[in-house]
C-alpha cells in the first residue's frame, strides 16, 4: 500500500507533486540514512531535507551545544550529536569506562582488578536520543549523573534539585515491528527512569524539553520544513491545509491536534488521518480519565502531556496510507 501511495505522489521524473515531510520518532541514525532507507523501501527518491528525526529540533537548542552532554540511546550517537551541533558529547559507554565501579548489575562486567576512580570533567546536561540496549547500565549511570549534579563518581546529594537539564526525544510508549503485539519504545524507558528517580528522591524528574511526536515543537518544525519546500517550488499561494497521516493515536493524531496553538503556522487547518496498519487498534477505546488502568483502555501518552479525549479523535480513519492519499486527493479535488 505504501509503494502504491507514493507512486501517486510523484511525477514521471520521481519529483514530489506536493510538499511531503516524513516525521519519525526514530533517533538512532542520521537524517541521510533514514532518507536512504525510505527511498529504498518506497522506491521514490527522498532527500534528507524531507526527513525529520525525533532529535531534529535539538539543532535549535544552541545554549547546550558548547557544554559537555551525556547522550543515551543506540546507533552512531557521537556522530548524531555532533551533526546536531553538540561539541562535547559523551556516551554512556565512555562514562562507564571512566567509572567501571558504577555498573555492577551484570556480574560478568564488573572489574576484576582494583580500579582508581577518576573523572576529569563535569556533565552539564543529559540528552536521551532513544531506547538504549543495556537498560540497567543507562538507568544507573543517568541516575548517578542527576543525583551528583554531573559528577557521577561522587556520593549522592539529593538536595541538588532541580537536577541538571534533561532533554528527551521520542516518547513512544510502544511501537509496532514484526511481532504480533507492540514492542517497548523509548517512552517505556523514560517511565522507568522517571519512577526510579521519584522512588529514590521523592521528587519528579523534570525535562527541559520533550521532542518527537506528539510535542508541539516537533509539529512546528515539521510545518517549517513543509513551508520551505513550498518556497523552493515558488508557490505563491500559502498552504491552507496540512494532512498528518499516522498509525498512533497518542503521537501522530494527538500531536496534529496542536493546530490551535501553532501561532506562527501558515496553514489554516491541520487534518489528521489515522491508518489501521500499526499501533492503532480499532477495537479498543481511549479512557476519559487517565487514572483508569483497565485492560487496554489506558493513556499511553507521556506523563507531562495533558489528556483531552478530543485531541485523540482523528478527522479521518482509513485502512492504510494508500487510502489516505486517495482521501486527500478527493478532499482537495486534486488530480495528479
Amino acid at each position: 500500500a505504501a509503494k502504491t501511495a507514493f507512486q501517486k505522489l510523484v511525477n514521471s521524473q520521481g519529483q514530489f507533486l506536493v510538499p511531503v515531510v516524513f516525521v519519525t520518532n526514530a533517533g538512532n541514525c542520521l537524517r541521510q540514512k533514514k532518507a536512504d532507507q525510505l527511498s529504498h523501501l518506497l522506491e521514490v527518491p527522498i532527500s534528507q531535507d524531507q526527513v525529520m528525526m525525533s532529535h531534529s529540533p535539538l539543532r535549535m537548542f544552541k545554549r547546550y551545544h558548547e557544554k559537555c552532554v551525556l547522550v543515551s540511546g543506540q546507533g552512531p550517537l557521537l556522530e548524531i550529536a555532533q551533526d546536531l551541533g553538540f561539541c562535547q558529547p559523551i556516551t554512556i559507554e565512555t562514562l562507564r569506562e571512566k567509572h567501571p565501579l558504577l555498573d555492577v548489575v551484570d556480574h560478568d562486567r564488573r572489574p576484576n582488578v582494583p580500579v582508581s576512580e577518576y573523572f576529569w570533567f563535569k556533565i552539564l546536561s543529559v540528552v536521551l536520543f532513544g531506547e538504549p540496549v543495556r537498560w540497567e547500565t543507562n538507568l544507573q549511570l543517568i541516575i548517578d549523573v542527576l543525583l551528583t549534579s554531573g559528577y557521577p563518581g561522587n556520593p549522592y546529594h539529593r538536595e541538588n534539585y532541580p537536577h541538571i537539564p534533561v532533554l528527551a526525544c521520542n516518547m513512544d510508549l510502544m511501537w509496532v515491528a514484526e511481532a504480533q503485539s507492540p514492542r517497548f519504545g523509548h517512552g517505556t524507558f523514560m517511565v522507568c527512569l522517571e519512577n526510579i528517580y521519584k522512588k529514590i528522591t521523592g521528587r519528579d524528574l523534570k525535562y527541559e524539553a520533550l521532542m518527537g511526536k506528539p510535542s508541539k515543537l516537533t509539529y512546528q518544525y515539521a510545518e517549517y520544513l513543509i513551508r520551505a519546500q513550498a518556497a523552493e517550488r515558488q508557490w505563491k499561494q500559502p498552504i491552507q491545509t496540512l494532512y498528518a497521516v499516522g498509525d498512533n493515536l497518542m503521537t501522530d493524531i494527538y500531536g496534529n491536534s496542536w493546530e490551535n496553538e501553532l501561532a506562527s503556522a501558515a496553514a489554516a487547518h491541520c487534518r489528521s488521518v489515522l491508518v489501521c496498519t500499526g499501533v492503532y487498534n480499532p477495537h479498543t477505546e481511549v479512557p476519559l480519565d487517565t487514572r483508569e488502568s483497565v485492560t487496554e483502555t489506558v493513556f499511553h501518552g507521556h506523563r507531562d502531556f495533558r489528556f483531552d479525549p478530543g485531541l485523540v479523535e482523528p478527522d479521518h480513519i482509513v485502512p492504510d496510507v494508500d487510502a489516505a492519499v486517495d482521501l486527500v486527493f478527493q478532499l482537495e479535488n486534486f488530480a495528479p
